[in-house]
């Protein structure tokens, strides 16, 4: 696949344009099992060897027919999520905006890509990202990670890795010339000729990113039967979050903590998008400039500030917080739904966005004591998975080499 081929695939720069990385039903649908004497996860038998790091009795997540995942696939694609030499100027990779002990996003409000261009969204965590029904924050279009994985190669606003036809065979010849990468290739694509193909690398980041994998925090453990997992304040926090009075889990349900997820077992894909009241600028529902979600895309005035609900999970490692990166704190964040949207009284974006025309009705907001807010903070904080972001399997390859 070349630049142009690129272009076509993605709808031009509809979907460059916009350079969303990839990187949000009910309540819980599936628990964990864990190995009744260790307590680990236990793998799933899956397809072909590939290990999902999944509890038996969650569904695995769909999976393309031109792209069946491989453990070989996936350690190249691991490979190439943290090598240097896949952006244009080789400074800059996929693990430069997404951090293993942050849940794979970046601790910054929003990231620079290789050439020092700013992003307008925030970096997306990537946990579970297999199970999501659309990968970016607005754009119903990018389905697929191997969709999405094009983007930050081949985007030119904002440029991310900075793949484009002036370079791309530069690039390529990096792992074709590349001992390791020659038997990485063969393996994780044994049936074709042409194998180094940025096809294959959308393919082989794509498998890695299905692996990406997260069940494992304080609160999986409570729902499993350990009566001790959670604090008394979590456990007050969990009900609120639960409760219809507080409205979270509708956008933030089900056993990935997003109502924007999907697995093999359904039918129809559930693509949610919603306007949380963050910004009303001038009372006309705007959002800022570049940062008006789902509208840039269908250009109906009602989806502004419509964007996707991300997972919950691991979200006490994912500050800033929403998809500028604009709240600092999961208290600010709490405090935001409470009031129903943010009221900004002053600066360019000045507006009260609990009165947004465009804002979701399940964000009416709520009366909340600080004990309440403190609660459903120590509830998020019990989604956190340490286990997954220390795990040597997701981990940068080149540093231990």
């Amino acid at each position: 696949m070349r630049f142009k081929e690129v272009q076509i695939r993605l709808g031009l720069k509809t979907i460059i344009k916009t350079g969303l990385i990839g990187s949000c039903l009910a309540l819980l649908t599936a628990c964990p099992e864990y190995d009744s004497k260790t307590s680990v996860l236990l793998p799933v038998e899956g397809d072909t060897d590939f290990n999902w790091n999944l509890p038996r009795d969650v569904p695995l997540p769909k999976v393309p027919e031109d792209n069946p995942i491989s453990e070989a696939k996936f350690q190249l694609g691991r490979h190439l999520f943290y090598d240097k030499r896949l952006s244009g100027n080789e400074t800059f990779s996929c693990g430069s905006c997404h951090l293993q002990e942050r849940a794979f996003a970046d601790g910054l409000q929003t990231p620079s890509g290789s050439t020092g261009m700013v992003h307008p969204r925030n970096s997306q965590a990537l946990v579970n990202i297999a199970f999501n029904s659309s990968t970016t924050w607005a754009n119903p279009v990018v389905v697929t990670l191997e969709e999405q994985a094009l983007v930050p190669m081949f985007g030119e606003f904002p440029v991310e890795l900075g793949i484009n036809g002036d370079n791309q065979d530069e690039i390529l010849a990096r792992f074709i010339q590349d001992a390791d990468y020659q038997l990485r290739f063969k393996e994780a694509f044994p049936n074709e000729a042409d194998l180094f193909t940025f096809n294959n690398i959308a393919k082989a980041l794509a498998s890695f990113g299905r692996g990406l994998n997260s069940l494992n925090s304080d609160y999986d453990r409570y729902v499993t039967g350990d009566e001790t997992a959670l604090s008394a304040s979590a456990i007050r926090g969990m009900n609120m979050f639960f409760s219809e009075k507080q409205e979270c889990f509708h956008c933030h349900g089900g056993l990935h903590f997003s109502s924007a997820s999907t697995d093999r077992t359904q039918m129809f894909t559930n693509k949610q998008f919603h306007n949380n009241g963050l910004y009303n600028i001038n009372g006309k529902g705007d959002y800022p400039e570049g940062g008006q979600g789902l509208f840039e895309i269908t250009g109906n005035p009602e989806d502004k500030g419509a964007f996707r609900p991300p997972t919950l999970r691991n979200i006490a490692l994912t500050a800033p917080y929403m998809h500028d990166g604009s709240m600092q704190t999961l208290e600010e964040v709490v405090r935001h739904y409470a009031a129903g949207g943010r009221n900004i009284t002053s600066g360019v974006n000045v507006g009260d966005g609990r009165l947004n025309p465009n804002k979701s009705s399940l964000v009416p907001g709520f009366e909340a004591t600080q004990q309440d807010i403190d609660d459903l903070v120590a509830f998020l904080e019990s989604l956190t998975d340490t286990e997954f972001t220390t795990n040597p399997r997701f981990s940068d390859p080149f540093l231990t080499k």
